[in-house]
């Protein structure tokens, strides 16, 4: 049995979490509608390809410029929104097991519940229980992610009104386990991904506060040594960027896996259907394999520019708005 006061620190990190996912997600709504849209077209996602004549048929989108036009003109403001309460359902969940998940285990590494002490622990630590904890996370909010996925990719007309008229398709086409679809991937993704953006975020906030106590010493200041907002910005822009680019590729099999099936209007181009043999994927390997063979290395990297311009924002918008909510709710608490 728990002690009260670890069961308050829970619901502190749980709750801290949960706004700054739910504040970071909505910020960077339109760039992940982009990046989705750019994911899940089988065609080329840029004019230089579609030059080179690597495939076939034209594309709907062929750049962050055209398809932000596009998108406007025919979606208008909202469709940059498009699956953000499916989005909110998922990140806040998602956020807060993961803030929540990631301090137990820190506090369980470093002996201590109090943040400051969680920068003694190896680096290696903070890795690994950033990757535990984004397991943890993805695992509990899955079902929200697919459907967020899908209502954004499918542009006008809407095949799915709303998120309760995909959830019902979902079950009755594929089952319960169809709101798992891409589940493989995602953890593995996950893994690397998380470790890598909580490690490196502790990483580059030990430098950042080498760096401080250094000048204050050059200075021969008393001034405190604690990060400024401005740091912790840079430091979540520097590690949302870092794991993004390392771990972009998974992404892209993950959202192929979500979308397959997904009926969509003829104009956003060839769909993945488990009903087509050449269309479907068997499983994570045979996707990375057949993405590679029939849209060269740079189909791995589709949405990579809108994803990296909204992965570093996100990161340090989330990062920032934890660290304040949670100073600001262990002031009410405390």
């Amino acid at each position: 049995m728990e002690e009260p006061g670890q069961i308050k620190r829970a619901l502190l990190d749980a709750s801290a979490g949960a706004i700054s996912g739910g504040i970071s997600r909505t910020v960077t709504s339109p760039l992940d509608v982009i990046k989705i849209r750019f994911q899940v077209q089988l065609e080329p996602t840029s004019s230089w390809a579609l030059l080179r004549g690597d495939l076939s048929g034209s594309s709907k989108y062929t750049g962050m410029s055209q398809a932000t036009k596009d998108i406007l003109r025919e979606e208008g403001l909202p469709g940059f929104w498009r699956g953000n309460v499916p989005a909110l359902l998922m990140v806040m969940p998602y956020t807060a097991i993961q803030f929540a998940v990631l301090h137990k285990l820190k506090t369980f590494a470093s002996g201590s519940s109090k943040t400051v002490d969680h920068l003694s622990i190896s680096p290696y630590l903070s890795y690994i229980s950033g990757g535990l904890a984004g397991c943890a996370a993805t695992v509990g909010s899955y079902p929200f992610d697919l459907l967020r996925t899908i209502l954004a990719s499918q542009g006008e007309p809407k095949v799915y009104p709303t998120m309760r008229s995909a959830l019902f398709d979902i079950i009755s086409t594929r089952g319960f386990r169809g709101l798992y679809a891409g589940l493989s991937p995602t953890l593995v993704e996950i893994v690397p991904y998380a470790g890598l953006q909580f490690g490196t975020y502790d990483t580059f906030k030990r430098w950042a506060m080498t760096w401080n106590r250094s000048r204050s010493f050059n200075t021969s200041s008393t001034t405190d040594h604690s990060l400024s907002s401005f740091q912790l910005f840079i430091c979540g822009l520097a590690a949302g960027t870092c794991a993004k680019l390392v771990c972009h590729p998974l992404d892209v099999v993950k959202k192929r896996f979500q979308i397959e099936g997904l009926q969509r209007h003829p104009k956003y181009g060839a769909r993945v259907d488990h009903r087509a043999y050449h269309r479907a994927y068997k499983n994570m390997f045979d996707a990375l394999q057949r993405i590679l063979q029939s849209e060269g290395w740079h189909g791995l990297y589709k949405g990579i520019v809108p994803s990296t311009i909204k992965a570093a924002p996100a990161g340090a918008v989330t990062f920032v708005a934890y660290e304040f909510t949670s100073d600001w709710l262990e002031s009410i608490w405390s």
